[in-house]
């Protein structure tokens, strides 16, 4: 099981976040694969359906076998149920649509990251001071760079990441990160229902390498 700050140095290196759901256990298992094949070594895969456990384990089952290196989190965690269900599937981070303190407590006692989504300074102040290291700006279509530009200066030992309306292209990458994120979460921007419905596991491949090079671009 990786640590809070190794999870944290794994996800700020690649600088983005691919995240999906698939209620269809081989398309979620080939998404991962598609992902690990261009680099990706950190996803978050969301709980949104009652298939999600069971999927998850599989995927944890054939990382282990397949993907050395992969981080494999689970997201839109909303409570503590849930949290300590997919602790024990094996989950190595764990993101939330917003910041819940018993998963908090919960998952820093056993030094496995915690990414909430916060959208104000009072939401930030309050993860910050249950020891979150990490956090998700969520959502980032209606905060916008400007905010990020406006609140990172209060908040030094942070680091943010916004999910929810990052577009896979150079100047919405490049707003965020001149604003001061250190990574992007992509949901369906980057790996598409269509995408998913249609197999055409290439163009994630295609997709993400195309991100990861626009990143290493803005980074240079």
């Amino acid at each position: 099981m990786s640590t809070i700050q190794n999870t944290i140095d794994v996800i700020v290196k690649q600088g983005i976040l691919p995240l999906y759901f698939n209620a269809d256990e081989n398309k979620s298992i080939a998404v991962l694969r598609a992902l690990y094949n261009v680099g990706i070594k950190a996803v978050e895969y969301t709980s949104r359906g009652p298939e999600a456990v069971s999927n998850f384990k599989k995927m944890v089952e054939v990382r282990n076998a397949e993907m050395p290196g992969m981080l494999l989190g689970i997201g839109t965690i909303k409570n503590y149920t849930q949290a300590e269900e997919f602790y024990n599937a094996g989950a190595d981070f764990f993101i939330s649509p917003g910041f819940v303190a018993e998963v908090a407590s919960f998952l820093i006692s056993k030094d496995i990251l915690y990414a909430p989504g916060c959208m104000t300074p009072t939401e930030i102040i309050t993860a910050e001071n249950a020891g979150v290291k990490f956090v998700k700006l969520f959502p980032g279509n209606i905060l916008g760079p400007d905010f990020m530009s406006g609140i990172k200066d209060i908040f030094p030992n942070l680091i943010f990441m916004p999910t929810g309306g990052v577009e896979t292209t150079l100047q919405s990458i490049q707003g965020w990160y001149s604003a001061g994120v250190s990574a992007v979460g992509m949901g369906s921007k980057l790996i598409s229902k269509k995408v998913m419905d249609y197999e055409a596991y290439e163009t994630i491949e295609k997709e993400t390498k195309r991100v990861l090079d626009l990143i290493d671009k803005i980074r240079s």
